[in-house]
């Protein structure tokens, strides 16, 4: 089920944040994911946010945060990843914009080519400010 943020998900989705940029960004110093947590923990409420809740766990899963049509981020609980719940999350934001764009590290091979298997495309190359690390600017549309 997917639906959108509720107050009582912040400790969950942010435990999500943290463990997902961690192991999927492991080029980038955990320090860097660790002193931005909690910054990150107190946007999540004023963000355009939808989780992906397992039914038969009662429990969150994924989410996808969305600033008008820039997606922040896309995240899956480890062990539940590549069971298809990042791509519910995708396919569910784009009924409801008819432009996407995202920026993704180069050096995240495999979140490439899940964007570029959901129908986006590379747009330019930036380095990212904050990390020093290249990433791609990704956009798709309707």
């Amino acid at each position: 089920m997917i639906r959108k943020l509720q107050e009582t998900d912040i400790d969950r989705i942010a435990e999500i944040w943290l463990n997902t940029n961690m192991k999927a960004h492991n080029f980038i110093s955990s320090k860097y994911w660790e002193d931005n947590f909690e910054r990150v923990k107190e946007i999540f409420p004023k963000a355009e946010v939808y989780v992906y809740e397992d039914e038969n766990k009662g429990k969150i899963q994924g989410f996808i945060g969305m600033s008008d049509n820039y997606i922040e981020g896309i995240f899956v609980w480890s062990d539940a990843q590549s069971c298809g719940i990042g791509k519910q999350l995708l396919d569910f934001v784009k009924t409801i914009k008819k432009q996407l764009t995202l920026s993704v590290y180069q050096k995240n091979i495999r979140a490439v080519r899940f964007y570029k298997s959901s129908n986006f495309n590379v747009q330019c190359e930036k380095m990212d400010e904050n990390t020093g690390e290249k990433e791609y600017v990704m956009v798709w549309e309707q």
